[in-house]
């Protein structure tokens, strides 16, 4: 695993405290590894988890400004503390604790955009939950985004030398072709371009881009969004000499003779290209956004509240979500 030696401070949120993100965090407490870590969350309900799951654990509070190391003792949690507003049990959600949820983002992405650390990872949450106590919120993406004032995110996950970035998110599927615009369709191909160079230190990255169509359209006899929107929008970067194909029918576009020429895949919606990616690697996988200030990575899975609490919780996705974090921010001070 990656070395913490350059001293990359990365920031975890604990996410919805009845699911298994309080429990993933107590898990990290039984792996070697070298990472500086910071957790924000409420310091109380990880010493509850932590006894629940029989994992000794010892509670370091520090501030943003604390660059404290806590060397071989992996026994204890660098805690920046919010305290929840009512108290928490694995499993049972509670509308009442919402706003212990978005304060802990908030935060967060300030302390990522004042540079106190230099990146974020999250641990999940429920959008339901959020959604019930009036708050808009489709997730992580598009929220992290709208406090860095930034209006098109891309989200990105990978898992095995397979890179998937998303035209639109968390969309209902009825949604989705009003919401495929060129503006949109060039808007992600050029951040995609962008932040493989910054982000994976690819200079040159050769894009295939999937149709929204079956057959990506047939010529336009099943739909007409790969002739007007898709195929205009890639030729633009075509012309400019960049290594681009598509659209090309999502239900061949991941054949191993395409994904050997391609450093990453851009489709249209969430359930085309994630069934693939999380099929090679589910639990390995990792989610980033593109396009923001900071650097966040994600796991890939939910807040498994019907397992939280009981210690089955596994860290693939959050010690991938770590290692990317990590790498992302020692490729930036490289380049």
């Amino acid at each position: 695993m990656t070395s913490k030696k350059s001293n990359t401070r990365l920031l975890i949120t604990t996410g919805e405290p009845a699911g298994i993100g309080p429990d993933l965090i107590i898990k990290l407490l039984q792996i070697q590894h070298d990472y500086d870590l910071t957790v924000i969350g409420d310091p109380k309900l990880l010493e509850q988890r932590a006894k629940l799951l029989s994992i000794p654990a010892e509670i370091m509070i520090v501030t943003e400004n604390d660059s404290r190391d806590v060397g071989d003792n992996k026994k204890i949690i660098k805690v920046l503390p919010i305290e929840l507003n009512i108290d928490s049990s694995p499993g049972k959600l509670d509308i009442k604790n919402v706003n212990y949820i978005i304060k802990m983002l908030e935060v967060s992405c300030e302390y990522c955009l004042q540079n106190k650390f230099d990146a974020l990872i999250t641990t999940p949450v429920q959008k339901s939950i959020i959604n019930d106590a009036g708050i808009k919120f489709s997730g992580h993406t598009e929220y992290l985004a709208k406090i860095c004032n930034v209006d098109s995110p891309v989200m990105l996950l990978t898992c095995r030398n397979l890179r998937i970035a998303l035209v639109t998110t968390h969309l209902p599927l009825i949604d989705v072709p009003k919401a495929i615009s060129r503006y949109r369709v060039t808007k992600v191909i050029n951040t995609v371009i962008e932040e493989m160079v910054n982000k994976f230190g690819v200079k040159q990255p050769k894009i295939t881009v999937c149709g929204l169509n079956p057959h990506a359209g047939e010529d336009g006899y099943l739909g007409n969004e790969e002739k007007k929107i898709i195929m205009p929008a890639i030729n633009e970067f075509i012309e400019k000499g960049y290594v681009i194909s598509g659209p090309v029918p999502a239900d061949t576009a991941f054949r191993e003779e395409q994904r050997k020429k391609t450093d990453v895949y851009i489709c249209m919606y969430h359930d085309q290209g994630l069934p693939v990616l999380k099929t090679f690697g589910f639990g390995e996988a990792v989610n980033i956004t593109l396009g923001l200030p900071i650097i966040r990575t994600s796991v890939d899975h939910g807040t498994a509240l019907k397992i939280a609490g009981t210690g089955q919780a596994q860290t693939g996705s959050l010690l991938a979500a770590i290692d990317m974090a990590d790498k992302i921010v020692k490729n930036k001070l490289l380049a």
